[in-house]
This record gives C-alpha cells, structure tokens and sequence, in this order.
C-alpha cells in the first residue's frame, strides 16, 4: 500500500512539473531525496508515459495535420505550414537528440552516484535558470507566433535541450521556452513548441527502457495520475500564458533552489 501511495504522489508530481518550466527530474530527485525513498531510474522514465499520453491526447488533432502535412510536402511537393513545422520538429529533435546523448554521457561522468553533488547542482541551476527565464522573458518581445518560427529558431530550441541533459534541474521545458522567448516567440507559442518538441524524445526514452518496466500496481497508479494532472496542466498553462508571464515560475526555482540548500546543510 505504501509503494502504491508513494506512486501516486511521485505521478502527480511529474504531471505538475513536467509542463511547467520548474524542472520535473529536479522534483522526482528532491522529494525521494527528502523523505529517503529509492526510485528507479526506469520509473523514473515510466512516470514520463502518463505526460507522453497526454501530450500526444492534447494535441492529437495537431500531431494529425502534421503528419498530414509533412506527407503532403515531402511527397506531393505541396508547401504548407504543417509540413513546414513538422520538418523543423524533426531536424530540431535530431538535433537536440544528439547533443542530449553526448552532453548526458558527460554528466554521469561528473556525478555518478553522488547523490549529494547531484543535489548541489539541482540547487544552483534551478536558481540560475530561474533568473535566466524571468530576465529573458521580461526583455524579449512577443512578434512571432508558433507558425512563423523558421528552421534555425527551431533548431536552436531543440538544441537547447542538451543543456537539461547535461545538468539535473535545468528542466527540458524550462531551457526550451526560455530560449523560445529569447529569440522572440510569443509566451503561448514557446510552450506550445516546447511540448511539441518534447515528445519525440521523451517517446524514445521510453521505448528504450521499456524492457526495463516492471508492470505492477504501482506503475499503472504513477502512469494513471501523471497522466490525468499532466493533462489539466498543459491546458492551464496554455490559458495562463495568454494573459500572464512566467514570473511566477521564475520565482518558484529560486525559492525551491534555495529550500534544497537549506535542507542541504540541515541534512
């Protein structure tokens, strides 16, 4: 029964954070970290089913017209914006993919098993990458939309996920909208391609470690809950960009960053 609860609570957790620009690896470290708990790396991957469902549930008709229209330009030779941003999807995730394989290599040199060094580093990039989100936010103007974002802004995004391989905390999310915005991508926009982008890869991690799943109670709670509050969370943060900035997000990775130091030198 606990195993179950715990599940629960580590699959609400990656639904909340997954979409958000907080850093869900930094969160399914810290609470584990926090009440001693062991989690596996291969659930650890099995929570990011539940929020691939949802993103490919959210944006099924979207995932549709791109395949649609990537068939219709590379086929028929007809030029349309949905085959245009579905070969930006897929030279960008190659690009990112590439990098995340080579930069993720690296960092398990650097921090292997240590835990402690490991928490360290969460404490710092959630910081800095929360200065860097609400400094570029707050500068950078909002004049291109999810449809006029070209091959190199697209790759450049997709690249700038290496950067969350590389450093535990940085979040995927969070690295990919704020370089979204840095290159002028409206708020709505930067989330929308950041979710777009994220699937393929998140796809393929899970397709890798599928072997390694263990299909018991507590994988079906921790997919099930991830899943519902992954997709609740895609949508409030699509409605919330509309009308608001990603200060709040911002604020909250300082504040967590300087909690976990805390807890640091208490523990």
């Amino acid at each position: 029964m606990l195993e179950i609860l715990k599940a629960l609570l580590l699959g609400i957790i990656q639904g909340l954070t997954e979409f958000l620009p907080v850093s869900s690896s930094a969160h399914l470290n810290i609470f584990p970290w926090i009440f001693n708990w062991e989690i596996t790396e291969s659930f650890d991957v099995a929570l990011h089913i539940g929020t691939l469902f949802a993103m490919l549930i959210f944006f099924f008709k979207d995932w549709i017209a791109l395949l649609v229209g990537g068939y219709k330009q590379t086929i028929k030779k007809e030029k349309n914006v949905e085959g245009k941003m579905f070969w930006i999807l897929v030279v960008a995730t190659i690009a990112g993919a590439v990098l995340s394989l080579g930069l993720d290599k690296v960092s398990e040199m650097i921090i292997g098993d240590n835990l402690n060094l490991e928490m360290v580093i969460i404490a710092i990039t959630l910081i800095i990458m929360g200065i860097v989100l609400y400094l570029a936010d707050a500068k950078a103007s909002s004049n291109i939309g999810y449809e006029d974002i070209d091959m190199k802004k697209g790759v450049l995004i997709g690249v700038s996920q290496g950067l969350a391989a590389a450093f535990p905390g940085v979040s995927r999310s969070g690295i990919t909208m704020t370089v979204a915005r840095t290159l002028g991508i409206d708020r709505e926009s930067a989330a929308r391609f950041s979710f777009m982008l994220a699937a393929p890869i998140t796809a393929a991690a899970v397709v890798f470690d599928l072997d390694k799943f263990s299909f018991d109670a507590s994988f079906f709670v921790g997919v099930a809950a991830s899943f519902i509050v992954g997709l609740a969370v895609i949508k409030f943060l699509l409605d919330f960009l509309k009308k608001r900035s990603y200060k709040a997000f911002a604020v909250y990775r300082v504040i967590l960053g300087a909690v976990v130091i805390a807890l640091f030198f208490i523990k």
